[in-house]
């Protein structure tokens, strides 16, 4: 979104259209729904869409309106615990794990409280202050991200179901063709050791995670120019990968035993080899498209077999540094699945497509400071025993992800739209094999 500060009407009237924006699309993503489906939560890290929709209008409405705006007055004041997240400073919750209960309120009622809140912000944009907008920036992100988990809770409900639903159709085939590549052989980019910049150090928008800039010094690497495809998963799955120790880091491989893990989270055999279910419907898997729904065990045994490593975030920054997000995939462009591994033109494309496991744990900046208020529980306090990813996917809104943005997720966790980059050292640098 950009600045929020500085000549007030220019920059309330861009706030007010990205607003409105993004706003909208989040309801867009919902149209191919039925009422039913928005109630759905197969399991405990997925949220119903209807959630997801009253989530992100009560964080406008408690943390800029009734702050922020006199004698506004709480849409249903039982809403400030169904639909708080996690913010302790807020008051109770409602357990994340019991969403799919609430029947109540209805879709057409949470869809009532969107347009009543989004009708009050609108009108009083002009007198808000510059927290208020600030924190409305935020807000418009944060929702960014709810839309991305929309569509990612939407897929694992759905593949829970023995009918296999739909989602959304796919796009039309010349929308496919434009956006797939040709698969190449994987190449290893080097880059040197130095001294670098890590983080966001700009006046535009960022997350307090991204903060603040710092020097980090990185070794010489080399990191592949594209992701790793089905194909080349598929011979680590069919060369005993999930059942050899060796490969594996201790937990990852107690979890692959507990769970009996063989193959990516939406794959699955029929007589002629394996399927995938993606947001478009059952399809035969795709070779040449990048393996996903991988968790960072499955990427870093991958790794292991492959005679490489997963990069850091670090490493990841440096090779992304001055390369254009806007080029790639995402949410707006309707195309749910990855589709390529690599851009046709031939260019190193890091965004888009999967978010990409990193090794780097989850950890502070230096210097590290959260934002101030309730909004402080935003991002600090999720710091630990989870692993880095880069890069954005499919299900990302275009204008939300930047070379320094970093997401987060437990090493477990294979639902969101994740995939594999490998990255060496530089005196390894061999190609893949």
């Amino acid at each position: 979104m950009g600045k929020l500060h500085g000549a007030r009407s220019p920059s309330i009237a861009r706030a007010s259209a990205e607003f409105q924006r993004v706003r909208g699309l989040s309801v867009d993503l919902i149209a191919s729904l039925e009422p039913e489906d928005c109630v759905v939560q197969a399991m405990p890290d997925v949220s119903p869409p209807k959630w997801h929709l009253a989530h992100t209008t009560w964080f406008f409405e408690t943390l800029v309106l009734e702050p922020h705006v006199e004698g506004y007055a709480a849409f249903c004041h039982g809403y400030h615990e169904l639909f708080n997240s996690y913010y302790e400073a807020l008051g109770p919750r409602h357990a994340r794990h019991h969403r799919g209960v609430l029947s109540r309120p209805t879709l057409e009622e949470v869809l009532r409280y969107r347009a009543h809140v989004d009708a009050v912000m609108l009108d009083t944009f002009e007198r808000l202050s510059p927290a208020a907008l600030t924190l409305i920036e935020i807000g418009i992100h944060h929702e960014q991200q709810h839309q991305e988990l929309l569509v990612m809770d939407v897929k694992y409900n759905f593949a829970q179901n023995p009918l296999r639903p739909t989602y959304r159709p796919a796009p039309s085939s010349n929308t496919a063709d434009a956006a797939r590549g040709e698969t190449r052989k994987m190449r290893f980019l080097p880059f040197g050791g130095d001294l670098f910049h890590i983080g966001h150090g700009a006046r535009a928008f960022s997350f307090d995670n991204e903060r603040p800039s710092h020097r980090r010094f990185v070794e010489a690497f080399t990191i592949a120019d594209r992701l790793v495809d089905n194909g080349e998963f598929l011979a680590f799955v069919e060369d005993g990968g999930y059942r050899r120790p060796e490969l594996w880091l201790s937990d990852g491989l107690a979890w692959v035993r507990e769970h009996g893990i063989d193959a990516p989270l939406y794959w699955r055999r029929d007589g002629r080899g394996y399927r995938e279910f993606t947001a478009h419907g059952d399809r035969p898997l795709d070779l040449q498209a990048p393996v996903c729904h991988v968790s960072g065990y499955e990427a870093a045994a991958y790794a292991e077999w492959a005679g490489c490593r997963l990069p850091t975030e670090f490493e990841w920054e440096v090779a992304a540094a001055g390369k254009d997000a806007q080029s790639a995939i995402w949410l707006e462009d309707g195309w749910l699945h990855p589709t390529s591994t690599a851009p046709a033109d031939g260019s190193f494309q890091p965004f888009g497509q999967l978010w990409q496991w990193t090794r780097s744990a989850y950890e502070p900046y230096p210097g590290f400071r959260p934002e101030h208020g309730a909004i402080s529980e935003y991002n600090g306090k999720f710091m630990s025993n989870q692993w880095v990813l880069r890069g954005g996917c499919v299900a990302t809104p275009r204008d939300h992800v930047r070379s320094t943005y970093r997401n987060f997720f437990y090493p477990h966790q294979r639902w969101p739209f994740t995939g594999i980059r490998l990255a060496k050292d530089s005196a390894a640098n061999e190609g893949a094999r």
